[in-house]
């Protein structure tokens, strides 16, 4: 499909999960018409997040809108722009993360935190959610999409397109944590969990200068980790690493969706630590008041990050030389990759070549 045939018209191609639970097929969905501030996007790559296989599996409690298209991890070229837009021009090379839309009157948008969206419209999810115009969003695993021009980011030169389509989610997941609670020279951080989203931070919190340790499982990842950037690295399976690191943290980041004893990882903060959790498990998490009350700790939460720390974290990242580690595959590989996400089975995030598609 050409860019010219695309302005016209309102179809593109795209992957989808027809229904809850099914594999994702090949359909035709709607794209708007420009509008005066919109840009079309010629897609490049687009990630396979770990939250796309809970969406599509209908696994936090919401059967959502079927079809859904999944894609919050979008690089690519503009194509086209709106006769008002002024932040880009055909040919530059952008990227779209978690949402495409907010209300960008209340007091967080205001700040730059869209993604804590308190007015009517909220934060207006990339897929599975519903627009300004009433109309379902569908994400990046299709070959085009039409965004406003102030939702979508620049990406730097120097980072490759599908290294950099990653950053999107799982980049900026860590990046605000790790900037909210001032990551750096003096600070010890651990990162609970070696995916997608942990080797993100085992990079960034290593560029920004903290001591990094890697909290997983088992010792299978140990050489990557450390590759990556992390001083330390332990293995959660062990109860002696609980024993030997108590009272050892200023920060910890859960990035894993498995349900954990929470307390034990309080318990490896120091005085005045915080936990944040990033990961999202099915299941309610529960810990003893007293895990808090002893040395004044906190239990944190933080989801990705408003428009402006987005391209601070990208900014960041072409600085540092900092890029997701991919393993590019065809719109035909995505549901044998949803099942090696589930098996921990990639380093670290499969990219859609969007070509395939």
């Amino acid at each position: 499909m050409t860019h010219t045939s695309v302005a016209s018209a309102t179809a593109v191609s795209a992957y989808a999960a027809p229904a809850p639970k099914a594999p994702l097929e090949r359909i035709t969905i709607p794209r708007r018409e420009l509008g005066a501030h919109d840009i079309l996007i010629e897609i490049k790559y687009a990630g396979i997040c770990h939250s796309d296989i809970h969406t599509v599996r209908a696994e936090w409690g919401d059967d959502g809108n079927f079809p859904i298209v999944p894609g919050h991890e979008i690089s690519g070229v503009v194509a086209e722009v709106g006769a008002e837009v002024s932040r880009y021009a055909v040919g530059d090379r952008v990227g779209v993360g978690c949402l495409v839309d907010s209300c960008r009157e209340c007091e967080n948008c205001r700040a730059g935190l869209e993604q804590y969206c308190t007015g009517e419209l909220g934060m207006v999810g990339t897929y599975n959610a519903t627009g300004r115009d009433g109309e379902p969003t569908y994400g990046g695993y299709s070959t085009h999409l039409v965004v406003d021009e102030n939702y979508a980011l620049r990406i730097p030169d120097g980072i490759p397109l599908d290294a950099a389509a990653p950053l999107l989610c799982a980049g900026i997941t860590l990046y605000s944590p790790l900037a909210h609670w001032k990551a750096g020279p003096g600070k010890k951080v651990a990162i609970v969990g070696l995916g997608g989203l942990g080797h993100m931070g085992v990079k960034i919190a290593h560029a920004m200068g903290a001591e990094v340790t890697v909290l997983s499982q088992s010792l299978r990842k140990k050489d990557d980790g450390l590759r990556l950037g992390a001083d330390h690295y332990y293995a959660t399976s062990d109860p002696a690493t609980f024993e030997a690191l108590a009272g050892t943290f200023d920060l910890i980041i859960n990035t894993v969706s498995a349900d954990l004893d929470l307390g034990a990882y309080l318990g490896m903060l120091r005085t005045d630590g915080t936990l944040v959790q990033v990961g999202a498990p099915e299941n309610p998490l529960s810990l003893s008041a007293f895990a808090l009350l002893v040395g004044r700790k906190s239990i944190a939460g933080s989801a990705i990050g408003g428009i402006p720390e987005t391209q601070r974290m990208l900014d960041f990242c072409g600085e540092h030389g900092l890029a997701a580690d991919i393993e590019v595959i065809g719109a035909e590989q995505i549901n044998e990759a949803y099942e090696r996400v589930l098996a921990s089975d990639v380093r670290y995030r499969f990219v859609i070549d969007a070509a395939t598609i």
